[in-house]
């Protein structure tokens, strides 16, 4: 399923969801401009290498030029395909800008930030010894998606479902287009603790774990930053 846009307006321009697009499409650019050979040094340098990670935490010297902890931020702006940039922004597109008319600019950036490292930790977890590295920002809007969920259950997506050489769209509410989504990532993230070799971040996959880890922790997160706060003034207004 492939969300087109929702039928939530805003009362706010989202300037920190433009922002982090921009950043997203600049580091893309940046990287398809990168011969083989340093692209693969770049991205072994910015993103997270879980065994890496794991040396760091432990006190073990990592030789890097950057301190391993700061990838968990600098990976949340690399991909590795149009296409994973793209399926990413058009989420963050159609999700973040919300999220941010309830948080505010500069909480919705610590949020984002924020989920996306929980993220990150959350499938540093589950493959501690993996030399593969993790990149991309899933793991950060999957915490929007979670807080999108909790704030907008019944908002409308428009959703292309391909149907073989058929492609009709149908409105979904957010609750049943983001708890499918979930499940989904919970799903596979278990079966890659069966079959690492065949599923998931082991065989340079997907991070499942970090998509489902985001989407709790939004889920959690937001709240306490205020995702509710509006309401909470119209009920004492």
């Amino acid at each position: 399923m492939v969300p087109i846009r929702d039928n939530n307006p805003t009362t706010i321009t989202p300037y920190v969801t433009y922002g982090l697009i921009a950043l997203n499409v600049v580091a893309f650019i940046y990287e398809a401009s990168l011969p083989p050979q340093i692209l693969d040094n770049f991205l072994h340098l910015f993103a997270v290498v879980p065994r890496e990670l794991s040396a760091n935490f432990a006190g073990i010297p990592v030789n890097q030029g950057i301190p391993e902890w700061s990838t968990l931020i600098s990976s949340q702006f690399l991909h590795g395909g149009f296409l994973h940039l793209g399926g990413n922004m058009l989420f963050l597109w159609i999700f973040g800008n919300n999220v941010e008319d309830k948080l505010g600019h500069g909480k919705f950036l610590f949020f984002y930030l924020a989920c996306g490292v929980l993220a990150a930790l959350t499938q540093w977890y589950f493959s501690q010894g993996s030399t593969v590295p993790s990149l991309g920002a899933s793991g950060a809007i999957a915490g929007v998606m979670g807080a999108y969920i909790l704030r907008f259950p019944q908002a409308e997506i428009l959703t292309l479902v391909p149907l073989g050489i058929f492609f009709p769209t149908f409105r979904i509410p957010a609750f049943y287009f983001l708890g499918f989504w979930f499940v989904q990532q919970a799903f596979y993230g278990l079966a890659s603790l069966e079959s690492p070799t065949n599923i998931g971040m082991e065989s340079g996959g997907i991070a499942y774990w970090a998509h489902a880890g985001g989407f709790i922790f939004g889920a959690i997160l937001a709240p306490l930053l205020g995702l509710f706060q509006d309401q909470a003034q119209e009920k004492y207004d």
